[in-house]
């Protein structure tokens, strides 16, 4: 099963793409984790991702499309989450052909929505444990009065210095402009279907099953 999950940033979808790879044993395909690796891996490909990322240019999508492609050729797992690809109209259709190719389908494509007046006011409320990356927010789940990560015992939390009100707004008007017409153009093709954003991680995973066992 191979599946995308749309979403603009700080929806959840790195948190539930790790908890679909314990339950179902899928593995995340993330552009960013995929072209780190690339660059820092010393092979041909890797060779010209780095040089186009030091010329500050940004990564085509032939590129990413050929990362994609070596991911699937080389990984065994039960399935792959697509996270932060594709983002644009020209990108679906290259993916799509790339499955097509390789005698893969795309079985479901799943937004998590989210409101985002409250979206900014989570993310601005959010810190990670700088150990192990546990999820704290200042609300709904504040770093424990001891002062230790709950998960690993670290003490020493941060915050993105992107996490702000301006900074957000402007990440989800990027976000709107680039990947809105995915909805559509997925669910013309039956593919598409949403879950709360905002919900409890508890609940948003057990959407997402659900979803998924459709």
């Amino acid at each position: 099963m191979n599946i995308i999950l749309l979403g603009p940033p700080g929806a959840g979808k790195g948190t539930q793409a790790k908890r679909l790879e314990e339950t179902r044993g899928m593995m995340q395909l993330s552009t960013g984790d995929m072209l780190r690796e690339a660059k820092d891996s010393g092979s041909e490909m890797g060779e010209k991702v780095a040089a186009i990322m030091a010329r500050g240019d940004l990564v085509t999508d032939d590129i990413v499309i050929g990362l994609i492609r070596e991911k699937l050729q080389t990984e065994t797992a039960n399935g792959f989450i697509f996270d932060g690809f594709p983002r644009t109209l020209k990108q679906a259709d290259a993916l799509g052909e790339l499955l097509d190719d390789m005698g893969q389908t795309l079985d479901h494509v799943i937004e998590l929505r989210v409101d985002d007046d409250a979206l900014v006011e989570r993310i601005t409320a959010r810190s990670t444990c700088a150990n192990c990356g546990e999820v704290y927010n200042d609300n709904s789940k504040p770093i424990p009065a001891d002062g230790a990560c709950e998960k690993c015992g670290g003490t020493e939390f941060k915050r993105r210095a992107d996490d702000n009100a301006e900074s957000l707004k402007k990440r989800l008007m990027e976000y709107y402009k680039q990947t809105s017409p995915l909805v559509g153009y997925y669910y013309v093709k039956g593919q598409y279907s949403r879950v709360d954003g905002l919900a409890e991680i508890e609940e948003v995973q057990k959407a997402l099953e659900e979803r998924l066992a459709g």
